[in-house]
């Protein structure tokens, strides 16, 4: 549920009206990717900022004590983390099914408490945003943000609990717990987060969610898909304008190449995102990761040669996937992961037509089980039926003679 500090690139921080939020001034130890000469355009700039009142208030959301939390999470015991990240540690709590009020370990419901680590990079303004967009933001596949702490030096969030983790666990770890993933599930999971894009890009605030990637997809005891970490969001351009002007933050393969050259940011920066996360679905490899031979450290670069070709696309394709699709469906998502890594923005689909592709490639394959299912049970019907009719036949007129092959004469003598 955290940010990955080896990948990430910091971003100045700045709240704005309704759910805006901007950046300005994050230390950190990330690497400053942005481009000093990019103009800031004053339509990123919301004439009104929000106060951390104002956006407290406004979150309806359940403010809990820090003694609370430290009570429901086992005093923070190291073996109640559930995970780690840039903005700290995420510890497994409980808190009442009805109240919601933090309740004694083992009783109630299951939480997730993200504890801020107060020496990391990403601090109060990330948390703030938590609040300020999940605080007002409910949708299905995106993780339900219960409550806050906010006490002294303590910053806290409570979420609803993720019993599957991450996809990114699911895709790249190796050993007895995490299995592969099979195909219908991986489908799922893209077509659930594609959704939660979706909503976001068409809040009446448009949201541009600029941290795209596996690790921020969570997964409840079901498979279905959930966005959380929305430290980096911001709102996108409004009016006419056609983007957002901001300092470049994100994580080092998932951010569009417009965007890091210009600090533009806009909608098509996410459907970038997601095509990038969609190849992951598909291979089974990091969008990042040196370990591979040279030339294809970059999973894109890699990857694009192959994505049209049916031949080669298996190149792409998860070894560990074989004999769980078929060829003319890998074919539709490897298109519409090229569609969306598009090196040109306006040439990328939107997050509703990725939604409504990945929708038909379901039906489709509903369709297919069902006339399979519709094949086998004609066959068995048409197999009983004449079964029948020779019964029938045999019990009404009079039983043919069984004709056996006539005994050689060496056997009669």
């Amino acid at each position: 549920m955290g940010i990955c500090l080896s990948n990430q690139v910091k971003v100045e921080t700045t709240f704005y009206t309704v759910s805006g939020l901007g950046s300005r001034n994050a230390s950190g130890n990330g690497t400053d990717t942005s481009n000093s000469n990019s103009k800031r355009s004053s339509a990123s700039i919301p004439p009104t900022p929000r106060s951390e009142g104002e956006i407290l208030q406004s979150s309806n959301l359940r403010s809990y004590t820090f003694s609370e939390l430290r009570a429901a999470t086992r005093n923070f015991r190291p073996d109640s983390v559930v995970g780690e990240g840039g903005f700290g540690s995420v510890f497994k709590g409980w808190v009442d099914e009805h109240t919601l009020a933090a309740s004694k370990p083992g009783t109630g419901i299951v939480i997730a408490v993200k504890k801020l680590n107060q020496e990391g990079w990403q601090g109060h303004r990330e948390w703030l945003a938590e609040i300020n967009y999940l605080g007002q933001l409910q949708h299905a596949n995106l993780v339900k943000l219960i409550g806050y702490c906010l006490e002294e030096d303590h910053r806290l969030l409570v979420y609803e609990f993720m019993p599957k983790g991450s996809m990114e666990n699911h895709l790249f770890r190796r050993g007895s717990f995490y299995q592969p993933l099979s195909w219908s599930l991986r489908m799922k999971v893209a077509l659930g987060a594609a959704r939660g894009l979706a909503f976001l890009h068409n809040a009446e605030t448009k949201v541009i969610y600029r941290d795209f990637k596996t690790s921020n997809i969570l997964l409840d005891s079901d498979y279905n898909a959930k966005l959380s970490d929305f430290g980096l969001a911001r709102d996108g351009p409004v009016g006419d304008q056609s983007h957002v002007s901001t300092r470049v933050m994100g994580t080092y393969g998932y951010a569009a190449p417009e965007y890091l050259s210009t600090g533009h940011l806009t909608a098509k920066s996410d459907v970038y995102s997601f095509g990038v996360v969609l190849l992951e679905i598909l291979s089974g490899k990091k969008a990042i990761d040196k370990n591979r031979p040279t030339g294809e450290h970059s999973l894109v670069d890699w990857a694009k040669p192959y994505l049209t070709n049916k031949r080669r696309v298996f190149r792409v394709l998860d070894a560990r996937l074989e004999g769980q699709y078929s060829l003319t469906h890998a074919m539709k998502v490897a298109i519409l992961a090229l569609q969306c890594i598009s090196m040109d923005p306006k040439s990328r689909p939107t997050m509703d037509e990725v939604v409504k592709a990945l929708e038909q490639l379901q039906e489709s394959k509903d369709v297919a089980k069902n006339d399979k299912k519709v094949r086998q049970v004609n066959q068995h019907s048409r197999s009983s039926f004449a079964l029948k009719k020779s019964c029938k036949s045999s019990a009404e007129g009079t039983p043919a003679k069984a004709k056996y092959p006539r005994p050689s004469l060496s056997l009669l003598s």
